[in-house]
C-alpha cells in the first residue's frame, strides 16, 4: 500500500480495549472460548468419522462446518490473545494472509449452509429418491463447488481491498485485518473496492439466502402436510439445529458486508465482528450436538468407548 512514497509495511490495531484489567479478563475469556472451540469442534468431526449411521451427506457437510469452524477460529482467536497479552503490531503479509482466509473460510461456510439446506430439502421432500438425487459423487461436487467459490470471492474481496492507498495510515480500529474496516482507511476512492465486497455479498449471502427461504418454505409446508406428530418432531428436529445456525451466522454477516461502508466508529461492528468470529465457531457445535439425537447418541458412544479401553 503506497502512496506519495508513503508505505504502510506495519499495521497497529486498537483492539477491544486499552484498559490492562479488561485486557487480562479478555485474555482468559476467549483462551477458554478457544480452547472450548476446538475440541467441540474436533469431537463433532471425530464421531462424524468414526461412526458408521453418520456417514451420510448431511454429516459430511457437517464435518466440512466443522473444520472450517476450527480453521475460522485458528485464524483470529490466536492473533486476537496475542493482541491482548504481546503486542497490537501486525506486518502488511501476515494481515493479507489473515484477510484472505478468513474471507476464504467465511464465504465458503455461508455456501455451505445453502447446501445443507437444499440437502435438508431433498431428504424431506423425496425421502425415497434422497440417495440417488444427492449421491456420494453430487455431495462432493458440492463442497468442492462451496470451497472453489470460497477462494475465488475471498481472492477479489482481498485484492480490491489492499490495492487502496492507505497514505501512512497503519492504525486499524479493529483486532483483526477486517475488509470494510481498512477500506474505510482508504485516502482514495473506494467505489470500487465496496461494490466489489457489496457483489461478493450478493453471491454469497443473498443468493444463497434465497436457497435457504424456498427451501425451507417447501420444507414446512410438507411438514404441516405429516399427520403423524412424532413425524413431524422429526422432520423438524433435523432442520431446527441448522436453522438457528444460519440465522446466527446470515444475519451477522449481513450487517457487516451488506450495508453502505461507514466512516463512522467501529465499535458496534467489534461488538457483532466479536460474535460471528469467536463465538459462533465455539456455539456451532453445541447446537448441532445438544439438538441432534444421532449425534448425542455417536458421542456417548465414542467417549464410553474411550473411557472402557
Amino acid at each position: 500500500m503506497e502512496k506519495n512514497g508513503s508505505v504502510v509495511a506495519v499495521f497497529i490495531f486498537l483492539g477491544l480495549s486499552e484498559d490492562p484489567n479488561i485486557q487480562s479478563f479478555l485474555f482468559l475469556l476467549f483462551l477458554v472460548i478457544y480452547i472450548v472451540t476446538i475440541i467441540g469442534n474436533i469431537s463433532l468431526i471425530i464421531v462424524c468419522v468414526r461412526e458408521p449411521r453418520l456417514h451420510t451427506p448431511m454429516y459430511f457437510f457437517l464435518g466440512n462446518l466443522s473444520f472450517i469452524d476450527i480453521c475460522y477460529s485458528t485464524v483470529i482467536a490466536p492473533n486476537l490473545l496475542h493482541q491482548l497479552m504481546i503486542s497490537k503490531r501486525m506486518s502488511f503479509s501476515r494481515c493479507a494472509a489473515q484477510m484472505y482466509t478468513y474471507l476464504l473460510l467465511g464465504c465458503t461456510e455461508c455456501l455451505l449452509l445453502a447446501v445443507m439446506a437444499y440437502d435438508r430439502y431433498v431428504a424431506i421432500l423425496f425421502p425415497l429418491r434422497y440417495t440417488i438425487i444427492i449421491s456420494r459423487s453430487v455431495f462432493i461436487k458440492l463442497a468442492s463447488f462451496c470451497w472453489l467459490s470460497g477462494s475465488i470471492m475471498a481472492l477479489l474481496d482481498t485484492v480490491f481491498t489492499l490495492q487502496l492507498p492507505l497514505c501512512g495510515n497503519n492504525v486499524i480500529d479493529h483486532f483483526f485485518c477486517e475488509a470494510t474496516t481498512l477500506v474505510k482507511m482508504a485516502c482514495a476512492d473506494s467505489y470500487v473496492a465496496e461494490m466489489v465486497i457489496f457483489s461478493v455479498g450478493i453471491f454469497v449471502l443473498l443468493i444463497p439466502s434465497l436457497v435457504i427461504l424456498i427451501s425451507y418454505s417447501c420444507i414446512i409446508v410438507t411438514i404441516i402436510g405429516i399427520r403423524s406428530s412424532e413425524g413431524r418432531y422429526k422432520a423438524f428436529s433435523t432442520c431446527a439445529s441448522h436453522l438457528i445456525v444460519v440465522s446466527m451466522i446470515y444475519g451477522t454477516a449481513i450487517f457487516m458486508y451488506m450495508k453502505p461502508v461507514s466512516k463512522s466508529s467501529g465499535n458496534q461492528e467489534k461488538m457483532v465482528s466479536v460474535f460471528y468470529t469467536v463465538m459462533h465457531p465455539m456455539l456451532n457445535p453445541m447446537i448441532y450436538s445438544l439438538r441432534n439425537k444421532d449425534v448425542k447418541a455417536s458421542l456417548k458412544k465414542t467417549i464410553w468407548t474411550k473411557i472402557l479401553h
